[in-house]
Protein backbone atom coordinates (compact mmCIF):
# COMPACT_ATOMS: atom_id res chain seq x y z
CA UNK A 1 0.00 0.00 0.00
CA UNK A 2 1.58 3.12 -1.20
CA UNK A 3 -1.18 5.61 -0.62
CA UNK A 4 -0.12 7.22 2.89
CA UNK A 5 -3.56 8.09 4.14
CA UNK A 6 -4.83 4.48 3.73
CA UNK A 7 -2.46 3.03 5.32
CA UNK A 8 -2.71 5.28 8.06
CA UNK A 9 -6.69 4.22 7.73
CA UNK A 10 -5.58 0.62 7.97
CA UNK A 11 -3.40 0.96 11.10
CA UNK A 12 -5.85 3.12 13.17
CA UNK A 13 -8.66 0.77 12.54
CA UNK A 14 -6.71 -2.15 12.96
CA UNK A 15 -6.11 -0.27 16.87
CA UNK A 16 -9.95 0.31 16.62
CA UNK A 17 -10.58 -3.46 16.20
CA UNK A 18 -8.03 -4.67 18.32
CA UNK A 19 -6.75 -7.02 15.58
CA UNK A 20 -6.22 -7.32 12.11
CA UNK A 21 -10.10 -6.86 9.96
CA UNK A 22 -10.45 -10.41 8.07
CA UNK A 23 -13.47 -9.58 6.85
CA UNK A 24 -16.13 -7.09 5.60
CA UNK A 25 -16.25 -3.77 7.33
CA UNK A 26 -19.52 -1.92 7.25
CA UNK A 27 -19.42 1.68 6.70
CA UNK A 28 -22.17 4.30 7.97
CA UNK A 29 -22.26 6.45 5.22
CA UNK A 30 -24.07 9.55 5.47
CA UNK A 31 -22.98 11.78 2.45
CA UNK A 32 -21.08 14.29 4.52
CA UNK A 33 -17.16 14.83 3.53
CA UNK A 34 -16.48 12.82 7.43
CA UNK A 35 -18.03 9.57 6.46
CA UNK A 36 -17.15 9.87 2.40
CA UNK A 37 -13.25 10.45 2.89
CA UNK A 38 -13.86 7.30 5.03
CA UNK A 39 -15.63 5.59 2.35
CA UNK A 40 -12.33 6.66 -0.25
CA UNK A 41 -9.88 5.41 2.89
CA UNK A 42 -11.75 1.95 3.37
CA UNK A 43 -12.03 0.95 -0.01
CA UNK A 44 -8.67 1.74 -0.51
CA UNK A 45 -6.86 0.07 2.43
CA UNK A 46 -9.36 -2.82 2.49
CA UNK A 47 -8.68 -4.20 -0.98
CA UNK A 48 -12.83 -3.63 -1.58
CA UNK A 49 -13.90 -5.83 1.60
CA UNK A 50 -16.49 -2.63 2.74
CA UNK A 51 -20.00 -2.37 2.32
CA UNK A 52 -21.62 1.06 3.35
CA UNK A 53 -25.15 2.05 3.98
CA UNK A 54 -26.79 5.48 4.46
CA UNK A 55 -29.28 5.90 7.20
CA UNK A 56 -32.59 8.33 6.56
CA UNK A 57 -34.49 8.73 9.41
CA UNK A 58 -37.25 11.21 7.29
CA UNK A 59 -36.46 14.17 9.41
CA UNK A 60 -35.18 15.87 6.47
CA UNK A 61 -36.21 16.57 2.92
CA UNK A 62 -32.54 16.56 1.33
CA UNK A 63 -32.10 12.74 2.83
CA UNK A 64 -33.32 10.84 -0.07
CA UNK A 65 -30.75 13.08 -2.45
CA UNK A 66 -27.95 12.18 0.05
CA UNK A 67 -28.81 8.46 0.01
CA UNK A 68 -28.94 8.72 -3.51
CA UNK A 69 -25.66 10.34 -4.47
CA UNK A 70 -23.71 8.27 -1.81
CA UNK A 71 -25.39 5.18 -3.74
CA UNK A 72 -24.38 6.39 -6.64
CA UNK A 73 -20.47 7.00 -5.38
CA UNK A 74 -20.65 3.35 -4.01
CA UNK A 75 -21.64 1.54 -7.76
CA UNK A 76 -18.91 3.41 -9.39
CA UNK A 77 -16.38 1.89 -6.58
CA UNK A 78 -18.08 -1.33 -6.60
CA UNK A 79 -19.62 -1.37 -2.86
CA UNK A 80 -22.50 -2.39 -2.16
CA UNK A 81 -25.03 -0.82 -0.30
CA UNK A 82 -28.30 0.35 1.23
CA UNK A 83 -30.26 2.89 2.36
CA UNK A 84 -31.52 2.02 5.88
CA UNK A 85 -35.23 3.28 6.96
CA UNK A 86 -36.69 3.82 10.63
CA UNK A 87 -39.86 1.89 9.75
CA UNK A 88 -42.02 4.31 12.29
CA UNK A 89 -41.72 8.03 12.51
CA UNK A 90 -39.45 10.07 14.72
CA UNK A 91 -41.65 11.93 16.41
CA UNK A 92 -42.03 14.22 20.41
CA UNK A 93 -38.89 15.17 21.79
CA UNK A 94 -35.76 14.33 22.09
CA UNK A 95 -35.30 13.97 18.14
CA UNK A 96 -31.55 13.51 18.07
CA UNK A 97 -31.48 10.67 20.92
CA UNK A 98 -34.12 8.83 18.95
CA UNK A 99 -32.30 9.39 15.43
CA UNK A 100 -29.27 7.99 17.14
CA UNK A 101 -31.00 4.94 18.71
CA UNK A 102 -32.74 4.16 15.75
CA UNK A 103 -29.67 4.54 13.83
CA UNK A 104 -27.49 2.12 15.75
CA UNK A 105 -30.53 -0.55 15.79
CA UNK A 106 -30.65 -0.34 11.87
CA UNK A 107 -27.00 -0.59 11.02
CA UNK A 108 -26.75 -3.66 13.51
CA UNK A 109 -29.43 -5.69 11.45
CA UNK A 110 -27.92 -4.57 8.53
CA UNK A 111 -24.08 -5.51 9.36
CA UNK A 112 -25.75 -8.98 10.61
CA UNK A 113 -27.25 -9.66 7.00
CA UNK A 114 -23.75 -8.68 5.70
CA UNK A 115 -21.70 -10.85 7.80
CA UNK A 116 -19.85 -7.56 8.60
CA UNK A 117 -17.59 -8.13 11.77
CA UNK A 118 -17.97 -4.39 12.63
CA UNK A 119 -19.36 -1.18 11.49
CA UNK A 120 -17.51 1.73 11.54
CA UNK A 121 -18.38 5.33 11.73
CA UNK A 122 -16.41 8.68 10.90
CA UNK A 123 -16.50 10.43 14.23
CA UNK A 124 -13.43 12.39 14.30
CA UNK A 125 -11.43 14.64 17.06
CA UNK A 126 -13.52 17.47 16.41
CA UNK A 127 -16.77 15.27 17.22
CA UNK A 128 -14.90 14.17 20.02
CA UNK A 129 -14.00 17.72 21.30
CA UNK A 130 -17.77 19.02 20.90
CA UNK A 131 -18.86 15.71 22.44
CA UNK A 132 -16.63 16.66 25.63
CA UNK A 133 -17.34 20.30 25.94
CA UNK A 134 -21.79 19.05 25.67
CA UNK A 135 -21.06 16.45 28.45
CA UNK A 136 -19.04 19.05 30.59
CA UNK A 137 -21.77 21.48 30.33
CA UNK A 138 -24.12 18.67 31.52
CA UNK A 139 -21.84 17.61 34.74
CA UNK A 140 -21.28 14.48 33.44
CA UNK A 141 -18.48 11.71 35.23
CA UNK A 142 -15.92 10.35 34.14
CA UNK A 143 -17.79 7.76 31.22
CA UNK A 144 -19.45 10.63 30.14
CA UNK A 145 -16.34 12.82 29.46
CA UNK A 146 -14.67 9.99 28.15
CA UNK A 147 -16.28 10.93 25.06
CA UNK A 148 -16.72 8.40 21.74
CA UNK A 149 -15.06 5.53 22.23
CA UNK A 150 -12.78 3.88 19.48
CA UNK A 151 -15.02 0.32 20.36
CA UNK A 152 -17.81 0.24 21.77
CA UNK A 153 -20.78 -2.68 21.61
CA UNK A 154 -24.37 -0.79 20.03
CA UNK A 155 -27.32 -2.38 19.46
CA UNK A 156 -25.50 -5.81 19.16
CA UNK A 157 -22.93 -5.05 16.47
CA UNK A 158 -19.29 -3.74 17.23
CA UNK A 159 -19.38 -0.17 16.27
CA UNK A 160 -15.55 0.85 15.46
CA UNK A 161 -14.41 4.77 15.06
CA UNK A 162 -10.83 4.62 13.12
CA UNK A 163 -11.05 8.14 12.50
CA UNK A 164 -11.07 9.91 16.39
CA UNK A 165 -7.23 11.00 15.69
CA UNK A 166 -8.34 12.70 12.33
CA UNK A 167 -9.18 16.45 11.88
CA UNK A 168 -12.47 17.38 10.08
CA UNK A 169 -10.68 20.01 8.36
CA UNK A 170 -7.94 17.12 6.66
CA UNK A 171 -10.76 14.44 6.04
CA UNK A 172 -12.36 17.39 3.77
CA UNK A 173 -9.04 17.37 1.91
CA UNK A 174 -8.88 14.23 1.46
CA UNK A 175 -12.57 13.79 -0.05
CA UNK A 176 -12.24 16.76 -2.56
CA UNK A 177 -8.31 14.92 -3.32
CA UNK A 178 -10.10 11.81 -4.66
CA UNK A 179 -13.23 14.28 -6.37
CA UNK A 180 -15.86 12.01 -3.66
CA UNK A 181 -18.97 14.29 -4.30
CA UNK A 182 -20.62 15.39 -0.49
CA UNK A 183 -22.82 17.73 1.38
CA UNK A 184 -22.84 19.56 4.50
CA UNK A 185 -25.96 18.79 6.73
CA UNK A 186 -27.32 22.10 7.67
CA UNK A 187 -28.55 21.15 11.20
CA UNK A 188 -24.48 21.23 11.91
CA UNK A 189 -25.09 25.28 12.12
CA UNK A 190 -28.28 25.15 13.70
CA UNK A 191 -27.67 26.78 16.95
CA UNK A 192 -31.01 24.69 18.86
CA UNK A 193 -28.78 21.60 18.98
CA UNK A 194 -26.18 21.49 21.56
CA UNK A 195 -23.43 20.14 18.86
CA UNK A 196 -23.74 22.99 16.62
CA UNK A 197 -23.29 25.68 19.63
CA UNK A 198 -20.39 23.34 20.88
CA UNK A 199 -18.96 23.48 17.09
CA UNK A 200 -19.34 27.61 17.39
CA UNK A 201 -17.88 27.55 20.19
CA UNK A 202 -14.58 25.77 18.83
CA UNK A 203 -14.54 28.02 16.05
CA UNK A 204 -14.75 30.99 17.12
CA UNK A 205 -12.10 30.29 20.45
CA UNK A 206 -8.69 29.02 18.76
CA UNK A 207 -7.29 28.56 22.21
CA UNK A 208 -9.80 25.73 23.07
CA UNK A 209 -7.68 23.73 20.70
CA UNK A 210 -10.36 20.33 19.60
CA UNK A 211 -7.10 17.74 19.22
CA UNK A 212 -5.90 18.93 22.92
CA UNK A 213 -9.73 17.95 24.17
CA UNK A 214 -10.31 14.68 22.08
CA UNK A 215 -6.60 13.32 23.49
CA UNK A 216 -7.77 14.55 27.07
CA UNK A 217 -10.40 12.11 26.34
CA UNK A 218 -8.80 9.47 25.20
CA UNK A 219 -6.95 9.87 28.71
CA UNK A 220 -10.22 9.90 30.37
CA UNK A 221 -11.62 7.17 28.13
CA UNK A 222 -7.87 5.16 29.32
CA UNK A 223 -9.13 5.75 33.08
CA UNK A 224 -12.43 4.76 32.57
CA UNK A 225 -11.68 1.31 31.19
CA UNK A 226 -9.30 0.43 33.70
CA UNK A 227 -11.89 1.46 36.06
CA UNK A 228 -14.41 -1.01 34.61
CA UNK A 229 -11.75 -3.84 34.93
CA UNK A 230 -11.31 -2.92 38.58
CA UNK A 231 -15.30 -3.45 38.91
CA UNK A 232 -15.33 -6.21 36.98
CA UNK A 233 -12.54 -7.88 39.50
CA UNK A 234 -14.35 -6.49 43.05
CA UNK A 235 -17.54 -8.27 41.26
CA UNK A 236 -16.38 -11.42 40.72
CA UNK A 237 -14.76 -11.26 44.75
CA UNK A 238 -17.64 -9.62 46.45
CA UNK A 239 -20.20 -10.27 44.58
CA UNK A 240 -22.64 -13.66 45.34
CA UNK A 241 -26.30 -13.24 43.13
CA UNK A 242 -28.62 -15.93 43.82
CA UNK A 243 -31.43 -15.46 41.32
CA UNK A 244 -33.00 -11.93 41.72
CA UNK A 245 -31.01 -11.53 45.55
CA UNK A 246 -27.86 -9.83 45.09
CA UNK A 247 -25.37 -9.53 48.10
CA UNK A 248 -22.58 -7.52 47.58
CA UNK A 249 -19.58 -6.88 50.18
CA UNK A 250 -18.83 -2.96 49.74
CA UNK A 251 -16.97 -2.48 52.88
CA UNK A 252 -14.39 0.25 52.66
CA UNK A 253 -14.22 0.80 48.83
CA UNK A 254 -14.15 4.41 46.92
CA UNK A 255 -17.58 6.11 46.08
CA UNK A 256 -17.10 5.68 42.64
CA UNK A 257 -16.40 2.01 42.34
CA UNK A 258 -19.60 2.00 45.19
CA UNK A 259 -21.47 3.64 42.90
CA UNK A 260 -20.64 1.51 39.70
CA UNK A 261 -21.36 -1.76 41.67
CA UNK A 262 -24.58 0.07 42.63
CA UNK A 263 -25.79 0.14 39.39
CA UNK A 264 -24.61 -3.39 38.28
CA UNK A 265 -26.15 -4.67 41.25
CA UNK A 266 -29.76 -3.05 40.44
CA UNK A 267 -29.40 -4.02 36.86
CA UNK A 268 -28.91 -7.68 37.51
CA UNK A 269 -31.47 -7.79 40.15
CA UNK A 270 -33.90 -5.96 37.53
CA UNK A 271 -33.14 -8.27 34.98
CA UNK A 272 -33.26 -11.22 36.99
CA UNK A 273 -36.92 -10.41 37.93
CA UNK A 274 -38.39 -9.14 34.73
CA UNK A 275 -38.29 -5.36 36.16
CA UNK A 276 -39.09 -2.56 33.23
CA UNK A 277 -40.49 -0.15 34.51
CA UNK A 278 -38.91 2.65 35.79
CA UNK A 279 -36.50 2.91 32.93
CA UNK A 280 -32.95 2.22 34.36
CA UNK A 281 -29.68 3.06 32.65
CA UNK A 282 -26.09 3.16 33.23
CA UNK A 283 -26.72 7.23 33.60
CA UNK A 284 -29.78 7.01 36.35
CA UNK A 285 -28.68 8.68 39.26
CA UNK A 286 -28.02 5.89 42.02
CA UNK A 287 -27.00 8.90 44.55
CA UNK A 288 -29.72 9.15 46.60
CA UNK A 289 -29.33 5.09 46.51
CA UNK A 290 -25.54 5.18 47.66
CA UNK A 291 -26.10 7.56 50.60
CA UNK A 292 -29.20 5.57 52.05
CA UNK A 293 -27.11 2.68 52.59
CA UNK A 294 -24.18 4.90 53.11
CA UNK A 295 -26.37 5.97 56.68
CA UNK A 296 -27.39 2.35 57.10
CA UNK A 297 -30.87 3.17 55.51
CA UNK A 298 -33.59 1.01 53.05
CA UNK A 299 -33.63 2.53 50.02
CA UNK A 300 -35.66 1.57 46.91
CA UNK A 301 -34.21 2.16 43.65
CA UNK A 302 -35.76 2.04 40.19
CA UNK A 303 -37.63 -0.72 41.62
CA UNK A 304 -35.18 -2.87 43.26
CA UNK A 305 -35.79 -3.17 47.38
CA UNK A 306 -31.36 -2.27 48.86
CA UNK A 307 -30.39 -2.73 52.76
CA UNK A 308 -27.04 -3.15 54.26
CA UNK A 309 -25.49 -4.66 57.29
CA UNK A 310 -21.88 -4.25 58.39
CA UNK A 311 -21.28 -2.69 54.89
CA UNK A 312 -22.30 -5.94 53.21
CA UNK A 313 -25.74 -4.84 50.20
CA UNK A 314 -28.75 -6.67 49.90
CA UNK A 315 -30.77 -6.12 46.83
CA UNK A 316 -33.82 -7.81 45.57
CA UNK A 317 -37.22 -6.84 44.03
CA UNK A 318 -38.94 -4.31 45.86
CA UNK A 319 -42.56 -5.47 47.37
CA UNK A 320 -45.69 -4.62 45.65
CA UNK A 321 -46.61 -0.94 46.93
CA UNK A 322 -50.41 -1.08 48.47
CA UNK A 323 -53.04 0.36 46.95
Amino acid sequence: MTDPDAARFLSDLTRALGRAPAGVIGLAVSGGPDSMAMLALAHEALDGRVAAATVNHGLRPEADEEAALVAARCAELGVPHATLRPEEPITGGSVQAQARERRYTLLGRWAAAQGAEAVATAHHADDQAETFLMRAARGSGLSGLAGVRARAVIAGVTVVRPLLDWRRAELRAIARRREMPFVDDPSNQDLRYDRARARKLLDEHEWLGPANIARSAAYLAEADGDLRATVDWLWAARATVTGDDVRVDAAELPREVRRRLARRAVAVVREAAGIAEPEFTDATNVEALLDGLEGGKRVTQSGVLASVRDGRWRLRPAPPRKS
